[in-house]
């Protein structure tokens, strides 16, 4: 009974000296929401939940608003100042982009056009409007749906050389069901991991928490 005594004091103690299992670190960089046409924050409340399930804080997660219908240089040039504010804020040097639709356009424009590229460590595109899309003819009284209908001068400057530049890591998620990208391939962006996705609606995406997590795992890379 001693010798078990003994044996157990032992074991308990090499138990206290051993040291405990590393914490899992939560996400470092902060993620700003860019939505689409007519959209608004709201439409990244699924995301941010279950960015927060994967270890986010509130206090990370940042969702852009601009105008839908002005211009999208404009929209994009607001981004970096929504960027700038953000670093401010949190103190990060780099942020995550995830933009939907023609939010991909105003995020694009902002890392081509307007250096953002050094700022942003990840974009991840949504059924971005990336090449534009036909469905835009349905609105071309507004500037941004003319910019983003296939072949306008602002879709041309995007196309034009590096789609993807800098050391920025750029992801897009994709479905021939999307219905509002048309085509719906034109959300591939060719230097980045383009994601074929079976079959998912535009608007459905925002609620679809499989691809979101895809999404929060693709910036932990």
């Amino acid at each position: 009974m001693r010798r078990l005594v003994v044996l157990l004091t032992a074991v308990l103690a090499a138990l206290a000296l051993s040291p405990a299992p590393p914490a899992a670190a939560a996400p470092g960089t902060p993620v700003i929401f860019v939505h689409g046409y007519t959209g608004s924050a709201s439409n990244w409340t699924t995301a941010m939940s279950v960015f927060r399930a994967g270890g986010y804080s509130s206090s990370q997660l940042f969702a852009y608003e601009y105008n839908s219908y002005g211009n999208n240089i404009t929209n994009a040039q607001g981004l970096a100042s929504y960027v700038s504010q953000v670093r401010a804020r949190t103190g990060a040097a780099q942020v995550d982009i995830v933009n939907h639709s023609m939010g991909g356009l105003v995020s694009l424009w902002y890392l081509k056009q307007l250096g953002g590229a050094q700022y942003v460590r990840h974009l991840a595109s949504i059924a971005g409007a990336n090449h534009g899309t036909t469905y835009a003819a349905a609105c071309l009284a507004f500037v941004t749906c003319q910019q983003m209908y296939p072949g306008s001068s602002f879709i041309r400057t995007l196309s034009a050389g590096d789609e993807t530049p800098g050391s920025t890591r750029y992801a897009t998620w994709y479905s021939p069901c999307d219905g509002i990208i048309i085509p719906f391939t034109s959300t591939v962006l060719s230097g980045a991991t383009n994601n074929y996705v079976v079959c998912q609606t535009h608007i459905g995406y925002l609620a679809d928490t499989v691809t979101l997590t895809r999404i929060r795992s693709f910036l932990a890379t």
